[in-house]
């Protein structure tokens, strides 16, 4: 084309320009083909010579091979609109995927901002701009294509303008595009385009501070030219509500007839609600809107409004760059003078900051005036107030509405000043005007109340006539509420007879009216909260709080309201606390009181009064911070201290509680309700103790609940009913103990009680239980607390009326008493079944009292349990439907299927209790039952070890885990038996004893153990105590029971005296125990008399009486009789007296014994081992070689049975040792191993024998894996390892030392470990 532009041949330089349009249409892309059209564009350098082509001919187009270039150069417009349209296309998808590439990166802006950016670049280099202005230019352009590009070019302007940043670099440029924007847009206005978004940006772009101000004419025109838009329908809306024509006549005046009140039938107002949800977006859209809100006095909404709308003028500011300050003022008008209004004076410091920004535009602009005017007056400064009041009705004269009110206001300002006068005069020359207005009723009648607040102030001359004002204010505006609130001031404080009901009346009337009548709404609250009307107390205060904006503050879509919500009326939210306490509405009462702190920090009473609600909603931590401000406040009043003590109640502190009580009382001792308070806790703190296992303190606790219980009875009659209840509880937790240690206190404690009680009282149960008196010589015991306790509930019931919620308690606590004195066993047979219809009788009438209460229920089906299974069941179940979550009802129907063998629905109900309640301890008791039942002792006794674990102990199950523990360990047979194995058993029973004192089994049982384990004094004073009950038991029933375990006792205790080494002491008991036994020779007496002679025995063979021994053990061998394993023991004890006597005679005798014995009983091992003893000590070869034969003649399994010990190993590891044949002893020692490789005392044994023969490698790899029971067999260990250590090289000697040291630490008590350590030491160095 350079060629043919060169040779100025045009027909071939249009032939070659076509031809490469036509390919770039088929194989290039768009901007090639714009690049190519571009050279039919007039600055094309080849636009001149294709001009010089002629004008085509369309009539005929193939005459020349140029026709579709000659078309285009001589009218560019279809080429020019060509390449438009293709720019449009490629600049849009531009936009669009590098905003969403963008979109993507890491701390990418948000969309817009990036949508922003993307259009400066793409715009600031657009070629459109310039194409739009040459088609707007070309001669050849219709109308209708000029307002469509013109449209195009002012939006792709207005974008561009919005996208350029407000920095330095872009201010002319944006600047620019402003002025070029706003004279198309006033173009289209003054030419009637009708262009929507030119008249859009027109109408956003005006600065008035005034809608009026706008332009009717103009308001109309964009009515008329788009009539179905949003914005026209919004304007004739807003049109049609301020009352202005929508039509003009020819000569520019309003058409008055065209009334648009009268020819629409829908409201304006919803006419704009309903445009405005499209037009949200537009500032003229959200001032029409809040302007109306404000009009008609909704001052949230109009707060909302005017909020978005100045979110969308800062919008418009921001992309257009110039400032809108009136059309700011405007908006922020509405909004300060919203917040003004709306429940002063909450927004008044939102509201503030506006006015001030206001004012620093426009000084004289009158609603900022004004509602600066009215901030001034709520804060009570009334000068400065009423010179601003002033300021504005100079400004505009009382002619104006405004004017006239800040004429009032500012007389007011003058009364409240203490200027009475001219204020009054003031007032009077309003109302002098205002009487000349039409439909200014209320103006008048506030006026006419204020004449009367005047004339009240000036004081008691003026009463009357301020009376009158009230009245004739009320004349004027039947609703006008402060007037009636006037009123009724002054009917209850001057009226003459003052007339509280007319006041009430007032008041109430007042405040349906207005609920911001705070005035009269407290005085209702007083009234209505002295007569505890809590429901009319509820409605007014919440009424008065929402007369106050409620916790939003009147604003429902602030969220942060509630936190930083300051009430006017704190009074309101403490009589909504009380109300909400009073309900047992915790949560609510807590914010109420948390709300109406805000406002009054140092009330103390509030603080009590939260503190109370925390405390009641469980939140202790809170309650006791709470009260303890509320006492820090007010330290006189006790109030606080007392409800400190009732969370420590709560809390389980009973002792801080009674400690607390304490001290209140110190101060006012009258307080009965800190009486019955303390007397409670001390109750609950024995309770804790007696739980705890501190049965001594548990005792003083209850004393002193019932010495407090009886100070109540006798300071205040009205909490008897209260005070017998803890008493009787207090002498039924008593009767848990058999023995007491002030008895003489707790005597009188009961003779007191029992002074009590009326004929009635004691009557109620005289025919099961007569009244004895106590004296000094009575026993006081569990159960005379008991039958005390049961004469305290009787009496309780005859203090307790019948329609009183309580007498079903009454009657529940004392058939529990009764229930609980005949499962006691201290009831006659003759009177049983009178004792057990009385129990009944009494569950019953608790039940009819109250048959809702579950506990009633259970303990009939307790009272019924054997006598009437079915009906315990059904009272069970009954119990159930009233609470399933109770797993006592639960355990209880468990255990009463158990007690009549259905094992699998006592399991059931049983494991839905553990279910219930994991820790419930009699749940898994029952469970150990049925284990029992089905013979499975070893699960049986691991579900009571975890019984005795839990936190609340049952005495019974201690015992039976100590059965149980103790039983295994007495019938197990093993080398050795560790004594840990007994420790939990020991401790339980420890527990049980304290609870139990007077059990004889569990106290022989507890002997036993401590016997085992090695303490012997406490096993000595455990049985002696048994014996001591058995004892007392037996003389009083003379049971052959009693009488056999009063012997089995004293063999106990002489066989502990001889483990003490009290001889005489045992030979004293088994005297007794040979005497009690007589002349039966039954399984058990000759058992018991075989061990009486033989311990007698050896307790005269330890004393050195051998002469005596010798004949107590012939009389055992004597007494054994044919039973071959107590005559193998008395044989061997008889064989082992005649040696030590000495002489060849007995020694020979001794032999002859032990030969005969293992002739009559072969499977005798210890006679074997004694036999084979002395042969060793006599150097009798045969004797041994005998002996050892029959040893070795028994099979594994009679020998392990017959020698638990494996003292047979023993004695064969020394006899090859003596016989010098090691190997052989070794031999033995690995077998013993070999058929027990569990047992430690054959490794050991092993071990020992190995490092004596010098195999200390082999005896640290035979205790290797060594897992001792006890402290004292792991110090054996560690030693044996020590040793064996030190004898290997440097490295183990190193070990053996920390070994030797274990050792020590193990048993310190014992020489061998450190000998050993010592050992270790100096093969060390």
């Amino acid at each position: 084309m350079g060629m043919h532009l060169k040779a100025e041949d045009a027909v071939k330089c249009a032939e070659t320009l076509w031809k490469l349009v036509d390919f770039r249409r088929k194989h290039g892309d768009r901007l090639q083909l714009v690049d190519t059209l571009s050279h039919l564009l007039h600055d094309s350098p080849f636009y001149s010579l294709l001009s010089s082509l002629p004008e085509p001919d369309a009539t005929n187009s193939a005459a020349t091979t140029t026709f579709e270039i000659q078309v285009a150069i001589h009218n560019t417009l279809s080429t020019l609109n060509e390449i438009v349209d293709i720019l449009e296309k490629v600049e849009d998808e531009h936009l669009c995927e590098e905003v969403e590439k963008r979109r993507t990166r890491l701390g990418a802006a948000g969309p817009e901002a990036i949508r922003k950016e993307v259009g400066c670049e793409i715009w600031s280099k657009s070629r459109l701009p310039a194409l739009y202005s040459e088609i707007l230019n070309h001669p050849n352009t219709s109308d209708e294509l000029r307002r469509e590009t013109d449209s195009k070019l002012f939006r792709f302007k207005q974008r561009y303008l919005q996208a350029l940043p407000n920095t330095t670099e872009s201010a002319q440029t944006k600047a620019s595009l402003l002025r070029e924007v706003d004279d198309m847009a006033s173009g289209a206005v003054l030419l009637n385009i009708p262009d929507i978004d030119l008249w859009t940006h027109f109408l956003e772009s005006q600065d008035h501070e005034n809608i009026a101000d706008y332009g009717y004419n103009n308001l109309r025109q964009f009515i008329e030219l788009f009539p179905e838009s949003s914005i026209s329908l919004l304007l004739k809306g807003y049109l049609n509500y301020i009352g202005v024509p929508l039509l003009e006549c020819e000569d520019g005046q309003e058409k008055q007839e065209n009334n648009p009140r009268e020819e629409h039938v829908e409201d304006p107002l919803d006419v704009v609600l309903n445009a405005y949800s499209t037009a949200s977006e537009t500032i003229i859209g959200n001032r029409i809107l809040a302007e109306i809100h404000l009009e008609e006095y909704d001052y949230e909404n109009a707060i909302k409004v005017a909020r978005h709308g100045l979110s969308i003028l800062n919008k418009v500011e921001a992309d257009t760059g110039r400032k809108l300050s009136q059309t700011r003022t405007g908006i922020q008008v509405v909004l300060a003078t919203s917040y003004v209004h709306l429940y002063p004076p909450k927004h008044h410091l939102r509201a503030l900051p506006i006015i001030k920004d206001i004012l620093a535009r426009s000084p004289e602009n009158v609603p900022a005036l004004m509602g600066h005017a009215y901030i001034l007056e709520e804060t009570m400064r009334w000068e400065d107030a009423g010179s601003l009041f002033e300021k504005v009705s100079n400004l505009i004269g009382t002619e104006e509405d405004e004017g006239l009110r800040a004429r009032e206001e500012s007389g007011w300002c003058q009364c409240k000043m203490g200027n009475t006068d001219m204020g009054i005069q003031q007032l009077k020359g309003v109302l002098e005007v205002l009487n000349d207005l039409n439909g200014r009723e209320s103006d008048r009648a506030r006026c006419l109340w204020r004449l009367g607040k005047c004339c009240w102030e000036i004081g008691e001359t003026r009463r009357e006539e301020a009376y009158k004002y009230f009245i004739n204010s009320l004349k004027h505006d039947s609703s006008f509420a402060p007037a009636f609130t006037s009123l009724g001031v002054y009917y209850s404080e001057y009226a003459s007879p003052l007339d509280p009901v007319r006041a009430s009346k007032c008041f109430q009337k007042a405040f349906e009216l207005d609920p911001r009548e705070t005035e009269a709404a407290e005085r209702l609250v007083q009234s209505f909260s002295e007569d505890r009307e809590w429901d009319l107390v509820e409605v007014v205060a919440r009424r008065t709080i929402e007369g106050e904006g409620g916790l939003d503050s009147g604003i429902k879509d602030d969220s942060t309201a509630p936190m930083r919500y300051l009430p006017a009326n704190s009074w309101a939210w403490k009589a909504l606390g009380v109300v909400e306490i009073n309900r047992k509405n915790y949560s609510a009462a807590i914010q109420a009181c948390q709300i109406a702190l805000r406002a009054e920090p140092d009330d103390g009473l509030l603080w009590l009064r939260l503190g109370e609600a925390y405390s009641r909603a469980g939140r202790h931590a809170a309650a006791i911070k709470a009260l303890t401000r509320a006492e820090e406040l007010e330290p006189q009043n006790w109030m606080p201290l007392y409800f400190i003590a009732d969370v420590k109640s709560q809390l389980g502190l009973f002792q801080d509680a009674v400690n607390i009580y304490n001290s209140v009382l110190m101060d006012h001792p009258g307080e009965i309700s800190v009486l019955a308070s303390l007397s409670q806790s001390y109750a609950d703190l024995g309770s804790k103790e007696l739980r705890e296992g501190f049965l001594l303190r548990a005792q003083f606790s209850f004393q002193q609940a019932i010495k407090t219980g009886l100070a109540m009875v006798e300071q205040s009659p009205g909490f008897r009913g209260l005070a017998w209840k803890i008493i009787g509880d207090s002498a039924f937790f008593l009767s848990l103990q058999t023995k007491f240690v002030d008895e003489i206190a707790i005597r009188t404690l009961m003779k007191t009680i029992l002074s009590f009680p009326s004929v009635d009282a004691i009557n109620r149960i005289a025919d099961v239980l007569p009244m004895e008196s106590i004296s000094d010589g009575t026993v006081m015991d569990g159960t005379t607390a008991l039958k005390v306790a049961a004469f305290a509930y009787s009496y309780r019931i005859s203090l307790t009326s019948s329609t009183q919620q309580n007498n079903g308690s009454s009657w529940f606590d004392l058939g529990v008493s009764l229930q609980c004195l005949l499962a006691r066993g201290s009831i006659t047979e003759d009177s049983r079944s009178k004792f057990e219809e009385k129990v009944v009788h009494c569950l019953m009438e608790a039940i009819r009292e109250d048959s809702m209460n579950d506990s009633y229920w259970m303990s009939l089906g307790n009272a019924q349990f054997v006598p009437h299974p079915k009906a315990a069941q059904h009272a069970y179940i009954k119990a159930l439907e009233i609470d399933s979550k109770n797993a006592s009802i639960w355990v209880n129907l468990g255990l009463l299927y158990l007690f009549h063998n259905d094992l699998e629905l006592a399991s059931e109900a049983l494991e839905r209790a553990q279910i219930i309640d994991p820790d419930f301890t009699l749940a898994w008791v029952g469970q150990s039952l049925i284990a029992s039942a089905t013979g499975n002792n070893k699960e049986a006794t691991a579900l009571l070890e975890h019984a005795t674990g839990l936190t609340t102990s049952v005495p019974e199950s201690d015992y039976e885990f100590a059965v149980n523990v103790f039983n295994t360990f007495a019938t197990q047979i093993k080398v050795h038996k560790s004594v840990d194995a007994l420790l939990p058993a020991f401790f339980v029973l420890d527990r049980y004893c304290l609870l139990r004192p007077n059990d004889a089994g569990g106290l022989h049982l507890f002997a036993l153990i401590c016997e085992e384990i090695g303490k012997l004094e406490l096993a000595e004073a455990c049985v002696q105590e048994a014996i001591a009950i058995l004892e007392g038991v037996y003389e009083d029933t003379e049971d052959p029971t009693v009488e056999k375990h009063y012997t089995i006792a004293n063999s106990t205790l002489g066989r502990i005296r001889l483990s003490l080494g009290d001889f005489a002491g045992t030979l004293a008991c088994f005297e007794s125990v040979i005497g009690l036994l007589g002349e039966n020779d039954s399984g058990m007496i000759r058992t018991l008399r075989v061990q009486a002679h033989s311990n007698s025995g050896i307790a005269h063979f330890l004393d050195g009486n051998l002469e005596a021994a010798l004949e107590e053990f012939q009389r055992a061998t004597a007494a054994a009789n044919d039973d071959l394993l107590l005559r193998g023991q008395t044989s061997i004890l008889l064989a082992q007296t005649m040696w030590a006597i000495g002489t060849a005679e007995f020694k020979e005798s001794a032999k002859n014994l032990l030969l005969e014995c293992i002739t009559t009983d072969p499977g005798n091992v210890t006679a074997i081992n004694t036999l084979a003893g002395m042969g060793m000590l006599t150097d009798d070869e045969s004797l041994v070689d005998a002996a050892l034969s029959e040893i070795l003649a028994l099979t594994w399994e009679e020998r392990r049975k017959a020698d638990p010990k494996r003292e047979v190993d023993y004695l064969l590891v020394q006899y090859y040792l003596e016989q010098n044949n090691p190997q052989k002893a070794l031999l033995v020692a690995q077998k013993s191993v070999h058929a027990e490789p569990s047992e430690t005392v054959p490794r050991k044994r092993l071990g020992t024998l190995a490092l004596q023969l010098g195999y200390p490698n082999s005896t640290l790899a035979v205790l290797a894996d060594v897992l001792d029971v006890d402290a004292d067999e792991g110090s054996e260990t560690e030693v044996l390892r020590s040793v064996a250590g030190t004898m290997l090289d440097e490295r183990s000697t190193k070990q053996g030392l920390r070994e030797a040291q274990r050792a020590v630490h193990l048993a310190p008590w014992k020489k061998e470990n450190w000998r050993a350590l010592i050992y270790a030491r100096l093969r060390e160095v």
